[in-house]
């Protein structure tokens, strides 16, 4: 099932996006409120993309902090799951990779690139040109890939 930028936004309750900004300053402790938001916006851009995707997308590192505090509250996390047609957003580490820039740098122009076209917009102060976080959706053929290991 396909949802608009809307819809998928409002599927955050302003309750669970306090709770996700309170969880992130932990390791942001300069985070405002108003970043905060943003970044619950950016998270579910992302992980609604990459539920559409068949490309593996990678997460900013900024980005990537906000899809931690929200996979460890799984009973909210599954449900926005399976609200966008699959049982689980896994989240991949990737142990090999991440670390060589230009690899870096090709894959958050893939992810930025595939959540415009989602229609999303993109917030650059969350997708800085360089680098990415170690993770990915594995949507290239892993088992529990959401779209059935292609």
């Amino acid at each position: 099932m396909q949802h608009s930028p809307t819809e998928v936004q409002s599927l955050i309750i302003p309750e669970l996006r306090t709770l996700l900004i309170k969880d992130v300053r932990k390791t942001w402790p300069s985070l405002t409120d108003d970043l905060g938001e943003r970044g619950v916006n950016q998270m579910v851009a992302f992980l609604a993309t990459s539920t559409r995707s068949d490309e593996p997308l990678t997460p900013s590192l900024r980005v990537d902090l906000f899809w931690h505090a929200f996979v460890q509250r799984t009973v909210p996390y599954v449900a926005f799951s399976r609200v966008l047609g699959v049982d689980y957003i896994h989240h991949v580490p990737d142990d090999e990779g991440g670390s060589e820039p230009k690899t870096g740098r090709a894959a958050m122009a893939l992810t930025t690139a595939t959540i415009r076209a989602a229609g999303f917009t993109i917030d650059a102060e969350f997708w800085p040109n360089e680098g990415a976080a170690n993770c990915s959706q594995c949507h290239a053929g892993c088992t529990d890939s959401p779209v059935g290991g292609k």
